[in-house]
């Protein structure tokens, strides 16, 4: 800081003004600014992750990409030998195969279908929760986490039993209704019923994690808005689409995308119902990348529709996560 000295004579040139140099080092420089460190404290904090999920899952999504390219048979497995390159030949066979279409329509189907009852059975198990006392919510809470942490075998076998042809519970309930005959129902003969047994199991197992998630959203909901439009005649189902819904709706959106991708990737349930042995009309595109890679041996096939299933659900990915974005910058 420079001192005044005394008072210069009428007409001296006056001295220029000294500015002070910033602390910590030369003009111009100086320490970083607390929003530029704001900015790049986001990707340190998630650095770790997503070095985490390259180092696991990019090597396996490299090599299944360029196994797609190529043409891998068993000789080139046994020999230990680099299998020929074909190109997009294997992506041509599938996409002139009119079987992996209707794979894929089944598959989407089967997604539409098993997302949309967990859904829309998650709120409604999330509205019961929040209505009843805070024992039985708690009851309920305890009996789905079971529910979530029961491995899929377990569910799978409970499910068979039920749907037993000689010694199911299912068969003998309903053939006990007048004029119905379930005697040696066999399930899976039709692939329409077989495909709402295996929903069930789905449903069974992604049913828990959706109602809690979505019961903890609804503890955001104001419960005077919902007083206030009881009061001016509201019927429970207006209530729920103008007050309560738009509430939950972020939460809702991010279970829906989770539990899509989880049903679109379908393999275990549809595996262990059918007991190793699914048939061509329970083929998901799981179940026909595995068969073709590992019953037919086909392996540069089976890689080729599991590429195409990834790049599928990115597609689906990035939708519901443009609808996430809109809607936080809407708020």
């Amino acid at each position: 800081m420079v001192t005044a000295g005394p008072p210069r004579p009428s007409g001296a040139p006056s001295r220029p003004h000294t500015v002070p140099a910033p602390r910590g080092g030369r003009p111009g420089t100086g320490r970083r600014s607390p929003a530029r460190r704001w900015r790049i404290t986001p990707y340190l904090l998630i650095a770790p992750t997503v070095l985490a999920l390259t180092a696991v899952l990019g090597y396996p999504l490299v090599d299944l990409l360029m196994l797609s390219f190529q043409d891998m048979t068993r000789r080139e497995l046994f020999a230990g030998t680099a299998p020929p390159w074909a190109g997009l030949q294997q992506y041509r066979t599938i996409a002139g195969d009119g079987f992996f279409w209707e794979v894929v329509a089944r598959t989407a189907l089967f997604t539409v279908a098993a997302s949309a009852v967990t859904m829309g059975g998650a709120v409604l198990v999330a509205l019961l929760m929040r209505r009843v006392s805070p024992w039985v919510r708690l009851t309920m809470a305890g009996v789905l986490v079971a529910v979530w942490a029961m491995p899929v075998m377990v569910a799978a076998s409970v499910f068979r039993w039920l749907v037993d042809t000689d010694y199911g519970v299912v068969n003998w309930l309903l053939g006990r209704l007048p004029g119905l005959d379930f005697a040696k129902h066999n399930w899976f003969e039709d692939p329409w019923q077989g495909f709402t047994v295996i929903v069930a199991v789905v449903v069974w197992g992604a049913l828990p994690f959706a109602a809690i998630t979505l019961q903890a959203a609804l503890t955001q909901v104001p419960l005077e808005l919902e007083e206030a439009a009881r009061v001016d005649g509201a019927t429970p189902a207006q209530t729920f689409r103008h007050i309560t819904f738009p509430v939950i709706k972020p939460a809702f959106v991010m279970v829906a995308t989770l539990t899509s991708i989880w049903n679109f990737g379908v393999f275990n349930q549809i595996w262990l119902m059918r007991s190793g042995q699914p048939e061509r009309e329970y083929y998901l595109l799981g179940v026909y990348s595995f068969i073709e890679s590992f019953a037919v041996n086909r392996y540069s096939t089976g890689a080729a529709i599991a590429v195409v299933t990834v790049v599928l659900l990115l597609a689906g990915a990035v939708f519901h996560v443009r609808q996430l974005v809109r809607m936080g910058e809407a708020e």
